[in-house]
């Protein structure tokens, strides 16, 4: 198999670099400073242990490349992005005939719970990865992997539900590149219990910081609420997800958090994207999928209405992370 990563940024370059370091052969997709880094230096990816700078092919998009049979794709975007990427990789003519949406497997190793149905729209073959791995996009052509000592745990399985042999060597390949890769047959309800995670994302981004967990601390605070109504609207859809018991069973002490030397790591995918300046962020597809939900069955949810709001309008205004209290979005959100 070739790894063709869509989107080499903190997760996808630390999938994408183990998987080469192990011996895989891996092409990066990337944009901007980011692809001109790797093709002129390759990619840094920065562990506990030490740094590896990796030489790989490194692409701008689907018309620089040849696709072959055997080929896997594996987006690993923003998913604010996913609609136009997919559309664009789907349409790419495959050697041999047909085109990547018709021949390959598609992998989405992303936040929030959409993109496997986007995907579904254009590619026959969709596996969804859920994805626990403490990473940070630090620089143009650096990344750093902050896991230990397995860089992550990424669930796997195909969508809607099932398995089957192309997954498993996904998987196997993923388990041989210092990743805990278990393969479900319900992917989706691992990605549903991330999601629930994931609603923590913009407090942080907007706070800076997810609170200390001590009683009174009004960011926790804020973060309860904001767990509680996805809880909430998820049962009230009749939508199963992972219970903590299990997430905790599975993890055990492979994927712990340890420092990189040389680098800090400041927070979740939302943070990086207000500390870079990006101009958007996640919040649609974490928070917004709440708020769906709850529109779609009668279930308040004005506390992840204001998260997604306003951590939509600190990515436009380019506002660094922490322009906001607790005690402001729980005043916006009525609270």
């Amino acid at each position: 198999m070739r790894y063709i990563i869509i989107g080499a940024g903190a997760v996808g370059g630390t999938i994408g670099g183990c998987l080469a370091l192990a011996g895989h052969e891996v092409v990066l997709v990337a944009r901007g400073a980011h692809l001109a880094a790797l093709r002129a230096h390759g990619l840094r990816l920065g562990t506990p242990s030490g740094a590896d700078t990796i030489q790989l092919p490194a692409i701008g998009g689907p018309d620089e490349i040849d696709l072959r049979s055997g080929d896997v794709l594996v987006i690993s975007t923003k998913s604010q992005d996913s609609v136009g990427v997919l559309s664009e990789w789907a349409r790419r003519p495959v050697a041999g005939g047909g085109t990547a949406g018709q021949q390959l497997p598609l992998v989405c190793a992303q936040n929030g719970v959409a993109n496997e149905r986007f995907a579904l729209r254009r590619f026959r073959r969709v596996y969804g990865m859920c994805v626990w791995l403490p990473a940070t996009h630090i620089a143009p052509g650096e990344v750093a992997a902050h896991g230990q000592p397995l860089a992550g745990l990424l669930w796997v399985g195909r969508y809607p539900s099932g398995t089957d042999e192309t997954i498993e060597q996904v998987a196997a390949d993923l388990a041989g590149s210092r990743f805990l890769a278990p393969v479900s047959p319900e992917v989706m309800r691992w990605k549903y219990r991330k999601l629930l995670g994931n609603l923590g994302n913009a407090v942080e981004a907007l706070c800076g910081s997810r609170g200390s967990g001590q009683n009174g601390d009004p960011t926790r605070q804020l973060m309860d609420r904001t767990t509680a109504e996805g809880v909430a609207a998820l049962e009230a859809a009749g939508i199963g997800y992972a219970s903590s018991d299990e997430l905790h069973a599975v993890r055990g002490h492979q994927v712990d958090f340890a420092p990189v030397a040389g680098t800090m790591h400041g927070g979740g995918s939302s943070w990086q994207s207000l500390t870079r300046g990006t101009g958007s962020i996640e919040a649609d597809f974490l928070n917004g999928e709440i708020v769906l939900l709850g529109r779609e069955h009668n279930v308040p949810t004005p506390v992840n209405e204001a998260l997604q709001h306003l951590a939509n309008r600190a990515a436009a205004d380019r506002l660094a992370p922490g322009s906001l209290s607790p005690e402001e979005i729980l005043a916006a959100a009525g609270v």
